[in-house]
């Protein structure tokens, strides 16, 4: 469980985001039952300010939610069980922040370089970037439009084809 969590939250920062609030989302993805921010501290020796931190930018994520208990005025807090909606998620989030953005920025330098001095050249580069990410862009947005059932056939289908491809020269 250590080595899980330390793990998950040294990748946290290479995703973007900080170690602790990684950590968070590890400890509430493996634990069987929900917990408070008070055990979240606890089992992670983190401060109080820290942890609500790490809980509400997770929450704005859609990583995490709160469910209440009987009798308990706490929240208690859990991630998402479904590791397909989990990555789904954050495939998602990673979208919206990151590369929906870049497609409107490129959109709108394609549009200014038209009428401007921009030379021809970087004109063509920067249709072919904006085409090739619109093309991906397009292709999730198809693929995330197919029930749950159709996506893992293709997936599953897709490393079968794979099995059958030539190895390319980066797999030497």
């Amino acid at each position: 469980m250590q080595d899980f969590i330390l793990h998950w939250g040294d990748m946290g920062q290479k995703w973007g985001t900080n170690r602790s609030v990684a950590q968070i989302h590890a400890l509430l993805h493996i634990s069987p039952e929900p917990l408070t921010a008070d055990e979240i501290c606890d089992l992670l020796n983190l401060a109080r300010s820290n942890v609500s931190t790490g809980i509400k930018e997770l929450q704005s994520l859609g990583l995490v939610q709160s469910t209440r208990k009987l009798g308990d005025r706490r929240d208690h807090f859990h991630s998402i069980r479904d590791m397909f909606d989990l990555v789904q998620t954050v495939i998602e989030s990673r979208r919206a922040r990151e590369y929906a953005p870049t497609l409107k920025a490129l959109q709108q330098v394609q549009q200014e370089a038209e009428g401007d001095a921009t030379p021809p050249a970087i004109k063509k580069r920067i249709a072919e970037t904006l085409e090739t990410m619109q093309m991906f862009d397009d292709w999730y947005t198809d693929i995330n439009r197919m029930p749950r059932s159709v996506q893992m056939g293709l997936i599953k289908m897709g490393a079968r084809i794979a099995r059958f491809l030539p190895k390319s020269k980066q797999d030497d």
